[in-house]
């Protein structure tokens, strides 16, 4: 199953995705300029074969809900969310309010 849900940030919206697998869960929220994911983002991947795209994304581990997703500490962020002031360690929520 998969599911949508806007997610309120300070007055501003962005949308969760939840898609659930057999014996797991993809879980991210994103907005126009980038997202963040639960563990299954690759962000090596993004940062190398995909750089040219400047995606701007952040990977968090461990969570398997929306709002884990968003209290949770970034593990691995892209190059191009660094460029937007995203770093490893601040929360998924954080990461949100400036990708909006």
């Amino acid at each position: 199953m998969v599911s949508l849900k806007p997610v309120e940030i300070d007055g501003r919206f962005a949308t969760a995705i939840t898609v659930e697998l057999p014996k797991t869960s993809l879980v991210m929220v994103t907005t126009n300029r980038g997202y963040i994911m639960c563990g299954a983002l690759d962000v090596d991947l993004l940062n190398t074969r995909l750089a040219e795209r400047g995606i701007i994304a952040g990977r968090a581990l461990g969570v398997r809900t929306v709002e884990q997703l968003l209290d949770a500490p970034l593990a691995d962020v892209t190059d191009g969310a660094r460029a937007l002031g995203v770093q490893p360690g601040m929360t998924g929520r954080e990461a949100i309010r400036l990708m909006i």
